[in-house]
């Protein structure tokens, strides 16, 4: 019994302290993936010209489509619009992969998806389950790219007050420092555990 409470209070203590020190970080985590929309690109393959297209379809859809996304002041008009605008947003790719001499098939959709944590720019995301738009070029089989579409991060005309007034202060400091590379690992396995129980 003594040898019991040698090994396992020490252990279970450690665990404790753990789970202190990870649970306002795993909160705050959780509390972007709910307020963030993401834009998300995948390529038909790997190959330099798809992954080239790809980026040309994006920088299409953020420029043509900003109409559609630069007046949404919440995540719940975001995900409106853009489900309103999918047959707009889905040509907007289209014509792009035409004009470039493609003919690849596109899909877009708005869903629920899990993101590993991700570092866009400046900003580290950490993973969860996020509202996003996603266009899928062809196959959908090549190396994506994804951006922060809510608040407007990866948009042109993006200010910081826009971006404050939709995260808090400690949400700010999360997405914004280099600081919390072991956390953000255990979240992204806490939200993988997560999501395999849902």
């Amino acid at each position: 019994m003594k040898k019991f409470f040698i090994i396992f209070v020490p252990l279970f203590l450690a665990i404790a302290l753990l789970i202190s020190y990870v649970q306002p970080f795993v909160k705050t985590s959780e509390s972007i993936s709910d307020e963030v929309f993401r834009l998300h690109i995948l390529a038909n393959s790997d190959s330099i010209e798809d992954q080239e297209l790809k980026l040309k379809v994006r920088d299409a859809v953020l420029s043509e489509g900003e109409d559609v996304f630069k007046d949404c002041s919440t995540l719940e008009e975001m995900i409106t619009a853009c489900k309103e605008s999918l047959p707009y947003l889905r040509s907007i790719a289209e014509d792009c992969i035409a004009e470039n001499g493609y003919d690849y098939d596109v899909n877009a959709y708005v869903d629920k998806e899990y993101f590993n944590t991700r570092v866009y720019d400046s900003i580290t995301l950490p993973s969860g389950i996020y509202n996003a738009l996603k266009i899928e070029i062809g196959e959908g089989q090549g190396k994506n790219w994804w951006c922060v579409m809510f608040p407007a991060i990866c948009l042109p005309s993006v200010s910081e007050d826009e971006i404050n007034s939709v995260l808090t202060d400690d949400e700010i400091e999360l997405i914004n420092s280099n600081k919390y590379d072991v956390r953000f690992k255990i979240v992204e396995i806490y939200e993988k555990l997560k999501d395999k129980n849902n």
